[in-house]
């Protein structure tokens, strides 16, 4: 590591340490008379309201991250009529936590509306007392928000039985798909795999004919240290489990969970250790974070199969587009190849939360904050936020949104974050579950929606739940940003040794793992299993 980036990492990790420490002096300094005041607040219009925004970097010409069409929008529609002024607070999404606990820990400067996705941070302000407890506001401010939410999404955001957070709403909750070349394929002759077995055998063809002659640069098997990419693999090698097994052995770090306990794991890393002893996958996945290596070498028609989330290579500019550009007669097929030992394609789905929007314990105005979010909820506003104008941005097709063909860049700026402004949906919402999936579909370039739908279908076969505790496990919390790096460094390590030092580096990685906080969340979780269960 250079001496800049080493300094750097330094400053930003004694800036964290800071702002947590000085976090939980204010979390902890709140008094029952600041949630009073934030709970009881009159509801007449006026007032004023600060809301967070994420700052991806992206903004068009013409706006500004707090001033564009959708803050607009908002202040025209909500904050005039209702005699708010209506702000918005820029954070980096790259420093989000990092940021938010800052901004946490100044106490008056914070916004009066913040989120994470990061469920270990919105169980810590909770648990420390920093968040207003929203549940009566809910109740007489928020109609419209509790009937769109819905109960079970609400109960992401609850802590004893309080709610603290109110969390976004996921429309599709499907993960994973797979891809191969098609192409590729037709040209060696060899159906599409649909077992892991198939799959080791087609890497291996591929590595062997170079059938998209890359003049060796062939690269069989896409690898990153991003979970889409390893996800599908190692879940995949899960073994069936019971009940306690599922919640006392799964760990949740930040908002995944991980099966680093559960049996079968190590068999799903010593295959990726065989894969890369044999040159079928990315030579230098362990530092390819970003991902930036593995876009490169699938629009350059050097990959031949990975896993992806289900759309992220559809978007315009994004790697399968770049793909055709560079080699027009190419072709990637959705596809679903790793089976488990029951013959089923195991992955994770997401839980039907979003965000953690959070209203601080600070802020004089949680009653707006209600109201924001109630107003957003609505039909209209939703509609008008996530799909811009109609005849511009989009066309209803029996009552669906489709997205115009071909948008003037005024059209496509219009809605370019709109993700970030509507905070409390991920995904686009057109009503029942399979009307949300099919205006996402139709949302998608034209020429790809057949495999979007088709890769979102994959997505949601054979798919994991999220487990979920009554109540916030503290070592995770506690334990999960460290034990990141060491899950990335376990499984690293243990795939790059030659197979006969796999063992001994896979149980001193996990032993680390254990002692530095691993079997910490161990314990708990069983203690809470046994609470939940009365066993």
């Amino acid at each position: 590591m250079s001496g800049n980036k080493a300094g750097g990492t330094l400053k930003k990790l004694r800036l964290l340490l800071a702002a947590t420490v000085a976090l939980s002096v204010v979390l902890s300094g709140c008094s029952s008379g600041e949630a009073d005041k934030a709970s009881t607040a009159t509801g007449n219009k006026g007032g004023s309201l600060k809301v967070e925004i994420f700052d991806r970097g992206n903004t068009p010409q013409g706006y500004t991250i707090t001033d564009s069409y959708l803050t607009r929008y908002a202040k025209e529609n909500f904050g005039k009529p209702n005699d708010i002024d209506l702000t918005y607070v820029p954070v980096q999404r790259s420093e989000e936590v990092t940021k938010l606990n800052v901004l946490m820990a100044s106490g008056g400067d914070v916004p009066d509306i913040v989120f994470t996705y990061d469920s270990g941070t919105f169980e810590r302000y909770a648990e420390q007392g920093g968040l207003t407890d929203l549940t009566p506001l809910l109740n007489e401010y928020g109609p419209n928000l509790k009937k769109f939410l819905g109960e079970d999404t609400l109960s992401y955001g609850q802590v004893g039985g309080k709610q603290f957070a109110i969390p976004g709403k996921r429309t599709i909750l499907g993960k994973y798909s797979s891809f191969i070349r098609q192409d590729w394929l037709d040209t060696l002759n060899m159906p599409v795999p649909k077992t892991t077995d198939e799959l080791y055998n087609t890497l291996k063809a591929f590595k062997e004919k170079d059938p998209g002659k890359t003049g060796g640069k062939v690269v069989p098997l896409g690898m990153t240290m991003e979970p889409g990419q390893y996800d599908p693999l190692l879940w995949s090698f899960i073994k069936p489990v019971t009940d306690e097994q599922k919640y006392t052995l799964t760990q949740e770090l930040g908002s995944r969970d991980y099966p680093i306990l559960l049996p079968g794991f190590k068999d799903g890393v010593q295959f990726m250790n065989k894969l890369y002893n044999e040159n079928l996958i990315s030579k230098d996945f362990g530092l390819d974070k970003d991902k930036k290596q593995l876009t490169q070498d699938i629009q350059s028609g050097n990959t031949g199969f990975f896993s992806e989330d289900y759309d992220n290579i559809y978007y315009n500019d994004s790697a399968y587009p770049n793909l055709l550009a560079n080699q027009s007669a190419a072709k990637l097929t959705p596809m679903d190849p790793y089976t488990n030992s029951e013959g089923k394609h195991a992955k994770p789905e997401f839980a039907s939360n979003g965000l953690y929007i959070m209203v601080p314990k600070s802020s004089e105005h949680a009653i707006e904050a209600i109201k924001y979010l109630d107003w957003m909820s609505s039909e209209k506003v939703l509609l008008d936020m996530q799909n811009g104008v109609e005849g511009e941005n989009y066309t209803l097709k029996d009552g669906i949104p489709v997205a115009k063909e071909k948008p003037t860049q005024e059209a496509q700026d219009r809605i370019y974050n709109q993700g970030d402004v509507v905070i409390i949906a991920n995904g686009k919402i057109a009503g029942d579950d399979n009307k949300n999936k099919e205006a996402f579909v139709l949302g998608m370039p034209s020429q790809f929606q057949e495999d979007v739908r088709k890769a979102m279908d994959i997505s949601n076969t054979d798919t994991i739940s999220p487990v979920k505790f009554d109540h916030p496990i503290k070592a995770e919390s506690k334990y999960s940003n460290s034990l990141l790096d060491k899950f990335d460094e376990m499984v690293v390590k243990s795939v790059m040794v030659p197979p006969a030092q796999f063992d001994a580096t896979f149980e001193a990685a996990l032993k680390d793992y254990m002692v530095s906080g691993g079997q910490a969340i161990l314990d708990e979780r069983t203690e809470a299993y046994k609470a939940m269960t009365g066993k």
